[in-house]
This record gives structure tokens, sequence and C-alpha cells, in this order.
């Protein structure tokens, strides 16, 4: 597997190796040890698994006391996956990194803790797989604003309005929102 940084080091970009012949295709998705390997010491708790119809924009959501770690991929579809960094004490702190994650291209992106997270359907549906560090804790949820210019977010340009749900169009302003220490 190979793992790349994004423009925020600490969100990797996990290309897995594909061995495939005229019966399919097989890939390991994930190993303890390429994460031991980077130095993240997480273990998952949580699978979940969403399904979006394009132009649906889910996020950008975090946990504010029990933050989750979430390893992202998909499984049908293509979605544009964004990670924005909430660590105050961070360099890359309102910094955003975001990667086209497919079934075609089987790529995943790493969001550590302390991240908000939230992707645009690019495809006509998308089935999202994600593994969490930490349980949901509904009382915890936080979500920030999605076209907060503070971000400037480059979401890609669909041919429609997105689909955000009423809780994701009252989200907070970056500027007011709770943050990690």
């Amino acid at each position: 597997m190979e793992i790349s940084k994004t423009n925020i080091p600490e969100v990797l970009l996990f290309e897995p190796t594909i061995h495939g012949d005229n019966r399919g295709y097989f890939m390991e998705t994930f190993r303890a040890a390429h994460f031991e390997e980077n130095g993240l010491d997480f273990n998952f708790v949580q699978d979940n698994q969403s399904r979006s119809q394009k132009g649906t924009l889910r996020g950008l959501h975090y946990q504010l006391h029990y933050p989750q770690g979430k390893l992202a991929r998909v499984t049908n579809g293509e979605i544009f996956d964004v990670a924005v960094d909430l660590r105050s004490s961070s360099p890359t702190f309102g910094q955003w990194a975001g990667e086209i994650l497919s079934a075609k291209n089987k790529k995943q992106l790493w969001i550590p803790p302390g991240f908000a997270h939230g992707f645009l359907v690019l495809s006509d549906s998308a089935d999202l797989l994600y593994k969490c560090t930490d349980y949901y804790r509904p009382e915890d949820e936080h979500s920030l604003f999605w076209k907060d210019p503070d971000l400037a977010i480059a979401w890609p340009e669909i041919g429609v309005e997105p689909i955000i749900s009423e809780k994701d169009q009252l989200a907070q302003a970056f500027s007011s929102a709770s943050v990690y220490k």
C-alpha cells in the first residue's frame, strides 16, 4: 500500500496495491502495521456506511469531546472528500485537504481526530464506508458551514445545487465554531 501526505501532513492518502486478473481483483483495505509505521496508534471501534445521491453534501461534521479519526473509502461511485483542521495549536489550523475517492481509484483518506469531515457526491450515487476510532455520540456532534468563505473549500462544480440536510444548513461559521485546544 502506498501512503502519501496531503497538503496537511496528518491527513493521509492510502492507495492500495490491486492484484487483478480476468476473474476480478483483490486488495488489502486495512493493515494495522501501515498505521503503526506512520506513527498512528489508533484502534477502530465502529464502521459506518452511507449511500447518497448525486449532489448530496454531508458535513462538515466533527465531535469536540470524543473526536473520531476516520479512514474513509468509496465502494460505489465517486465523492470529493474533505478534512478541515480544527486544532487551534496546529500550523495548518483552518486549512482543508480534499481528495477524490471513488470505487474506481480505490483510494482511502485518513481524517485524524481533531478534523471536521464532509463530502460531496459527484456520481449518480455513492457508497461511503469509514472506520472510526471512537463511537458516535449524537450529543457531541458539531457542524461547520460547508460554504464558509473563511475556509474557502474548492468544492467541485457538479451542475446541480448541493442537497444539504436541515442540520447542515444551520451549521456554524468557522469564526464562531468551537475548536480543539
